[in-house]
């Protein structure tokens, strides 16, 4: 059984040195241990250093958002965010860093207790034989064939003594090397959760450098010039309120009664937020922009959550990806912007709109909290926000605004989203 056992732990040792020997990751080979940890340390101080900027870029982003909507402020605000963003990349990578090194010490560690396995194996090898060889003989043959009756049982109870503890300690060595082997690899699974974070943060800090070149192509269409930014913001405030209005007023045959089955009842948590931090700038229904007169009068169609440009935005919960769209791409469509609609299985859709990149494709399954584009202001949006709205599934089409209204405008050939008044869902309602 001994044997048996030896034979596994050598095997899957050899498998594990092996991946090592072969993975990119690992380096400072032929550092000591205390080499090893002193780089550990070292990194892991970094990252504290980087987790105190990215809460300081983090207080000035807040400070910034809240402050008037200027040219100057609004390139302060995405200056703030790629800083923010460029932090946090380096962590996660300090982070990823310390885990390969962490991993490189366990590696060490299962070689050293295979090793020992393995002297010990070796070693007792010959003297299982002889035990065999003596359990083989029966007792009173050795009995008779010793001249000292007190020496054979002497030996017969040194042999049962040694068994027992070569067994305890290599059941004991095993434990700790499986022990050793359980560790790494969730500590592989960690490092694999910080790549796909670190590939999530690249991702946005090249959303943001997107971002940064349409304000600069800004500030050029304005040639600086305060007024004429502040009339852009109006435009779009205006053109906000005029394509609600428009998709307000559907056809006839796309005004359909909702049936109440068909919607599950309201419960706090069916989704998830969407956003890691936010404020809530705008409610669902009779906001105060709804108040001012927007929208027609028929009220805000979901909530709008402010958060920096590029921020990553997430799948509320599982479905299928049913149609992304940018209505950007038709001038003076003052609309969505980039926008997103997942369909989840329990009756609802969710649409995610203004956003500045678009990370996923219709017919796509996305998982809940899986990071599906990237907070902008595109669209009507005056400012970095992600709107939110829940539809009723089963009465939502995804056409163009000239099929939905019956009218040719700016806006005639862009995709939307479009459900009777009853389709749109408070998010608030179904939201944590």
């Amino acid at each position: 059984m001994n044997i048996r056992l030896r034979k596994a732990t050598t095997i899957v040792a050899s498998a594990i040195l092996c991946i090592f020997a072969v993975s990119p990751f690992i380096s400072h080979a032929q550092s000591t241990p205390s080499e090893v940890q002193a780089l550990i340390d070292a990194q892991n101080s970094q990252i504290a250093q980087l987790d105190k900027e990215i809460a300081e870029y983090e207080k000035q982003l807040n400070a910034v958002g809240t402050q008037k909507k200027t040219l100057q402020n609004t390139l302060a605000e995405i200056n703030l965010s790629l800083k923010k963003a460029a932090a946090s990349v380096a962590a996660s990578k300090s982070k990823i860093n310390a885990t390969q090194l962490q991993i490189q010490q366990l590696a060490r560690g299962i070689a050293v207790k295979q090793d020992s396995i393995d002297v010990e194996a070796a070693g007792l090898a010959q003297s299982f034989r002889k035990m065999n060889e003596s359990d083989a003989s029966s007792l009173a043959i050795q009995i008779f064939a010793s001249d000292d009756i007190a020496a054979v049982w002497h030996d017969l109870d040194s042999h049962a003594t040694l068994r027992e503890a070569i067994t305890e300690q290599v059941e004991k060595l095993s434990t700790e090397k499986q022990s050793l082997a359980d560790v790494k690899k969730n500590t592989e699974q960690k490092r694999a959760e910080l790549l796909a974070e670190q590939k999530n943060l690249l991702a946005q800090q090249s959303s943001l450098s997107a971002a940064k070149k349409a304000q600069s192509d800004l500030l050029t269409e304005t040639k600086s010039q305060e007024s004429t930014y502040q009339k852009i913001l109006t435009q779009k405030i205006a053109g906000k309120a005029a394509s609600e209005a428009e998709l307000n007023n559907l056809k006839a045959q796309y005004l359909q009664a909702v049936d109440p089955s068909q919607i599950p009842t309201a419960k706090k948590g069916i989704f998830q937020w969407p956003l890691d931090k936010f404020r809530i700038t705008q409610t669902f229904g009779q906001s105060e922009f709804a108040l001012s007169g927007a929208y027609n009068g028929k009220g805000h169609n979901g909530i709008d959550l402010g958060a920096p440009t590029g921020a990553p935005v997430k799948a509320a919960l599982s479905g299928i990806v049913i149609g992304t769209g940018n209505t950007d791409a038709y001038k003076g469509c003052y609309s969505a912007g980039k926008w997103i609609m997942i369909k989840h299985t329990n009756g609802l859709s969710t649409m995610y709109g203004h956003l500045s990149v678009i990370g996923v494709s219709t017919g796509q399954a996305v998982a809940t909290g899986q990071i599906i584009g990237n907070v902008g202001a595109t669209g009507y949006a005056t400012g970095p926000h992600l709107h939110i709205s829940v539809y009723v599934t089963s009465v939502t089409k995804i056409i163009t605004f000239q099929e939905a209204t019956g009218r040719v405008s700016a806006c005639a050939k862009a995709l939307i989203p479009i459900t009777p008044p009853a389709g749109f869902l408070n998010p608030l309602a179904y939201l944590p």
